[in-house]
């Protein structure tokens, strides 16, 4: 097998189908990302990189890496993803865990990349331009277990961990995330801000379309921009974070677009609701997985019940929908615990694996990290971090009653050092009595106002709750 495949088939089947508009209007059609991708490989082969040889990727989202993708996989190579929150840090810790022995970038990394001691010494180059060496019109046969890409989780906790992937769980994603992302009647054309669902909407056929907006910072999207883009692409589906669907509130989407498809933080029942009733007749669907196992669960947010929201509003938590079913679920106390095909079975460091890898006989258990709880329906509702929740409390419930409260923009819940548990909210000036009252009625939490919760680099959709107990802490000291 070759993961690439699913991309080469839709190739052969619609050839002048566009495969993917990058951020500054260039199109590319099937046939020509395959044959880009041909030569590239060719290009890797005549430079010795072939089965199992790491290269590490410099290369931003657009036509140049997709093709260099396939043309690394299509040599049997596996490709090395720094994370991308991390900037110029996790390139270097992206060098150092996985030891690449070439690097695909382009000239601007190229350059930096020969002053940093960990990229320096990477012996070969190779660029996703440089198309001289012929035609390489095959693949290279890989076993389900042989890898394709290590990617990285956005560190939250400590150093980022590499996760290796291999060729037969990128397959068994794709076809978890199938029921979503493969077209029904037609194609769809896509919007999306997640460059790893690049592969998935090409691999269905679909058109992905590049965002024209910072994907570092989500949270400074122009909601018109969006528009414009989905305008002039004829877009049907935005694949984005909860923070521009929150941004989406000042515009008015296009009539093509049928569907918004969400993820990578909590989508509010407040933000939803307002999402539904400004956009009638349209879509929105919250996809919950993580780095390590993608999806776990999804819902279609506009076929909820007066009840769901009323659940949700009142603190039983965020609904995500039933599990797929490619995935098994159980919980230790509340924790959140996966298996499946698609689901990573361990990092490239094995000593990283006993911070969330639970072994049962042959099935590898993934931690989510993530509290929640089965309905009566067998739906998944989220709690928030298991570290952050209690028989008392648990942080999406606090945090969605405190987001209705009079004045507040933004809230984060989290439980300090001394298992204090401490509510942040920023918000308008006036109503600071009201909240500490509103609190009161919760139990026993502190308040901490703030000028402004600060959001996971990632995907600006998740309160940094650790930088938050952090400048609480400083705050205290100084005080």
């Amino acid at each position: 097998m070759n993961l690439i495949n699913d991309f080469l088939r839709e190739a052969e089947r619609h050839p002048e189908r566009i495969a993917i508009i990058d951020k500054s209007g260039i199109a590319i059609s099937y046939g020509d990302l395959e044959r880009k991708s041909a030569r590239l490989a060719a290009t890797f082969a005549a430079k010795g990189i072939g089965k199992g040889d790491r290269v590490l990727v410099g290369t931003f989202p657009g036509i140049g890496l997709y093709a260099g993708l396939a043309a690394l996989w299509r040599v049997g190579a596996v490709a090395v993803f720094p994370e991308p929150a991390m900037g110029l840090a996790g390139f270097r810790h992206a060098a150092t865990a996985a030891q690449p022995v070439a690097l695909m970038a382009n000239w601007k990394i190229g350059l930096l990349s020969r002053l940093l001691p960990e990229t320096r010494r990477i012996p070969q180059r190779l660029s996703a331009e440089a198309e001289n060496a012929g035609l390489l019109d095959h693949c290279e046969v890989r076993e389900p277990s042989d890898p394709a890409l290590i990617s990285f989780t956005s560190g939250s906790t400590g150093l980022p961990k590499a996760i290796e992937r291999s060729h037969g769980l990128m397959r068994a994603q794709h076809t978890a995330l199938a029921p979503l992302i493969a077209p029904g009647e037609g194609f769809e054309t896509d919007i999306v801000a997640f460059p790893a669902f690049v592969l998935t909407c090409i691999g269905h056929g679909g058109t992905a379309v590049m965002p024209n907006w910072n994907l570092r910072r989500h949270d400074r999207t122009s909601p018109d921009a969006v528009c414009r883009l989905a305008e002039e692409t004829g877009a049907t589906r935005l694949l984005v974070p909860p923070v521009v669907v929150e941004r989406l509130l000042q515009a008015r989407l296009q009539e093509t677009v049928k569907r918004v498809m969400t993820g990578g933080g909590p989508l509010y029942p407040d933000i939803a609701r307002r999402f539904l009733d400004a956009n009638p007749g349209k879509g929105l669907t919250v996809v919950y997985g993580s780095t390590e196992a993608e999806p776990v669960s999804h819902v279609h947010l506009e076929e909820l019940s007066d009840t769901d929201w009323e659940a949700a509003a009142s603190g039983k938590g965020l609904p995500v929908g039933t599990p797929v079913d490619e995935v098994s679920l159980k919980f230790v106390d509340t924790e959140i615990l996966v298996s499946g095909p698609h689901v990573n079975r361990g990092y490239l460091d094995p000593s990283r694996d006993r911070e969330t890898k639970c072994v049962d006989g042959t099935t590898v258990w993934h931690r989510t990290g993530d509290a929640g709880r089965l309905d009566e329906s067998g739906r998944l509702w989220l709690l928030g971090r298991y570290n952050a929740s209690s028989e008392a409390y648990s942080a999406f419930s606090i945090e969605t009653a405190a987001r209705l409260w009079p004045g507040v923009s933004a809230a984060a819940f989290a439980v300090g050092p001394g298992g204090t548990p401490v509510l942040f909210l920023a918000g308008e000036a006036g109503h600071e009595e009201l909240w500490r009252e509103r609190l009161d009625m919760l139990g026993e939490i502190e308040l901490q106002i703030v000028g402004e919760i600060p959001m996971d680099r990632r995907h600006r959709s998740k309160p940094d709750t650790a930088k938050l107990l952090a400048e609480a802490r400083s705050a205290r000291k100084t005080a």
